[in-house]
């Protein structure tokens, strides 16, 4: 080998050095592929440090979601409402509909826009999410009311169910029906009556001197933030049939 070497040209010795060189510039052990894997790996955190930004999540969390987002899409790039109704947490819930139909309600992408979305992906996923992420130590009370104003507005999004910006007396029957009659508790008549009672009420709060003729077209978002004045949101609002902690962001059933 060495008598080979050396009966080389001088050309053919620069190309084995060169050679030498570059198998030097590879670890023996390193596994096949480590560098392509570690751009991955690169790009993808590149991404989610942009969803950092949008969400306000840590890159932790963010993982930890997108986790659960490929075991509801089977690993697709999109998940459909059909995805979220086959979820057996969710199967037995009284408005099941309003909750998966909040997924993919274009109102809850923190832009002007109105309609519902056919599929999602994991951005407009995480967007969703990002409703139920509770304060921190760090979040200054001005932060604090504005998370508090987006989780009502999410929740007055649910209810406003034809986006005319108003909880009419028909779909605030409607919830009230399907959480009381659902339950097994009353029938829905006696729902119906509840219903309508509580939705005077409301309307008496809200227009006190309003005439008996007059009509109350429903509850505005202004209304609704008055209902639930004092009423601690920040940190209270949940999201469990995902198995999501969403006070951490883990997957995994929670033990609360």
């Amino acid at each position: 080998m060495l008598a080979a070497l050396c009966s080389c040209t001088g050309g053919e010795r620069n190309k084995l050095a060169a050679l030498g060189k570059s198998r030097q510039s590879v670890r023996p052990d390193a596994p096949l592929g480590g560098v392509a894997m570690g751009a991955s790996q690169t790009r993808s955190d590149h991404k989610y440090q942009n969803l950092v930004e949008k969400t306000g999540f840590s890159l932790e969390q963010i993982k930890n979601l997108h986790k659960r987002f490929q075991q509801l899409s089977g690993n697709e790039e999109t998940i459909s409402k059909e995805n979220l109704n086959s979820i057996p947490a969710l199967a037995n819930n009284p408005i099941r509909k309003q909750i998966v139909d909040a997924f993919f309600d274009k109102r809850n992408q923190h832009q002007n826009e109105v309609g519902s979305f056919h599929e999602i992906s994991f951005e407009q996923f995480l967007m969703v999410m990002s409703h139920f992420r509770p304060p921190t130590l760090k979040t200054t009370e001005e932060e604090k009311e504005a998370l508090r104003k987006e989780k009502l507005r999410f929740l007055f999004n649910m209810h406003d169910t034809d986006n005319d910006g108003t909880i009419t007396l028909e779909e605030y029957r409607k919830v009230v029906e399907e959480l009381l009659s659902k339950s097994g508790a009353i029938g829905q008549e006696a729902a119906k009556t509840i219903a309508d009672a509580a939705m005077l009420e409301v309307a008496s709060t809200n227009v006190p001197h309003m005439a008996p003729d007059d009509f109350y077209e429903g509850i505005t978002f202004e209304h609704f933030e008055q209902i639930l004045k004092g009423l601690e949101m920040e940190s209270r609002m949940h999201i469990r049939f995902l198995d999501v902690d969403t006070t951490t962001m883990r997957c995994g059933k929670s033990t609360s």
